[in-house]
């Protein structure tokens, strides 16, 4: 199953894990419409494509204004993302995330995915990651955590 960030993150908010408020947009009009009524001064909006790499290829954009919210969203809706994980046609992008902006005190990366070779989910943690956790992967793979998780017994004390 794959899942849109904003996907994700209504299911941590029904779980009670905080995530920064968002609305999701089809156009540049609902986008400035989702800045406006999320209120405050800076967003970030978001290509919804099931690939990383986002910002890295312009799917990631930091907003000051609403116009910028909405300039962002036209540059990135109806378009096609190219990043390091996509084919060379890219994902269309149909859908943007406008998120507030929060002050990022520290980045980390955290993947919960398929271990198809075990059979079982595995939790994927590194406190270098963010960005670029493919060159971390790459350069320094000691500083990533990969856990596999049994399917009865689930995340284990030790484990975590």
């Amino acid at each position: 199953m794959n899942l849109h960030e904003y996907q994700a993150k209504d299911v941590f908010r029904t779980y009670g894990i905080p995530v920064p408020p968002g609305r999701v947009a089809i156009s540049a009009e609902e986008a400035a419409a989702a800045a406006r009524a999320l209120g405050g001064s800076v967003w970030v909006v978001k290509a919804q494509v099931h690939a990383g790499g986002r910002g890295k290829a312009g799917g990631v954009k930091l907003a000051r204004d609403v116009e910028a919210v909405r300039a962002a969203a036209a540059d990135m809706l109806g378009k096609h993302l190219v990043t390091a994980q996509t084919s060379a046609e890219g994902l269309p992008v149909s859908r943007v995330y406008v998120e507030s902006g929060s002050d990022i005190v520290r980045e980390m990366y955290l993947s919960l995915t398929l271990n198809r070779e075990r059979g079982r989910l595995a939790l994927i943690a590194s406190a270098a990651g963010g960005m670029d956790i493919e060159e971390v992967a790459h350069k320094t793979p000691e500083r990533i955590l990969s856990v596999n998780i049994h399917p009865a017994a689930g995340l284990e004390p030790y484990q975590a």
